[in-house]
């Protein structure tokens, strides 16, 4: 993992920027992440392991500062803050951006936006299969996909904790050398499928109130059961984000 005890004051893209080139495993984490962890050890392991882990809730903000825990993150930092970050430094440069996850549809707004937004950046992308659990075969294919397009960035999208732990688990058979991240419902969000909460929820903290608001019955759970359990839990549990090597194999 990226040590960044000393990057509390400062923001979100000055901290980004010091991100090192490479292969780099980027994951995100939030309240409804903490508590599938708490209950997933692969899930976890994928947390832990991974080279950086972005704090994308304002829980988890809160619960570094409570708890006294370092690094000690001063704001949240969103999936679509790494993506636009990211693809706005490729697009300087030029290079090739690789999705890896969601629908043919998805992909091909995705694509047919960046061509717009990011017109110096090759656009590749792969749909798996959506099913619950991959096969040999459709790992594979998926893996041989993302290296035979030898991207300078790619992104997974498809859901938590899945993204997290396929990524986890085959890490070391994707050859690349370029930062990876694990963005979700970002790919929903630039594609237009899926509406991202205005400015006004996501500066105030409330982007999971625009969710439950507009998704009730999708979220209803995670939030109103999920909130108490995670306060539960982070009042239990002692600090296990100290830094670690990155998993290999």
């Amino acid at each position: 993992m990226i040590d960044l005890r000393d990057l509390h004051i400062l923001g979100k893209k000055e901290q980004l920027a010091l991100l090192p080139e490479g292969k780099l495993l980027i994951n995100t984490i939030n309240a409804h992440s903490y508590n599938t962890a708490v209950k997933d050890e692969l899930f976890a392991d994928s947390l832990k392991y991974c080279d950086v882990v972005l704090p994308d809730g304002a829980s988890i903000v809160y619960t570094f500062k409570m708890k006294g825990w370092k690094p000690r993150p001063l704001e949240r930092i969103a999936g679509y803050d790494l993506f636009s970050f990211e693809m706005e430094k490729l697009n300087k440069r030029g290079g090739k951006c690789f999705f890896l996850g969601s629908s043919e549809k998805v992909l091909a707004k995705i694509k047919k936006r960046a061509a717009v937004d990011y017109p110096n950046i090759q656009v590749e992308t792969y749909s798996p299969p959506y099913k619950k659990v991959f096969s040999e075969e459709d790992s594979k294919a998926m893996i041989d996909a993302v290296n035979a397009a030898k991207p300078d960035l790619l992104w997974i999208g498809m859901t938590a904790p899945k993204q997290e732990k396929w990524t986890y688990s085959h890490w070391d058979k994707l050859d690349i050398n370029c930062h990876c991240g694990t963005i979700g419902a970002v790919f929903d969000f630039y594609a237009g499928t899926v509406k991202r909460a205005p400015l006004w929820y996501q500066k105030h903290c409330a982007e999971w109130l625009y969710r439950l608001v507009h998704e009730p019955k999708r979220m209803w759970r995670r939030y109103v059961f999920g909130n108490p359990i995670y306060i539960k839990n982070v009042m239990i549990t002692k600090n296990n984000m100290k830094k670690t090597q990155p998993y290999r194999k």
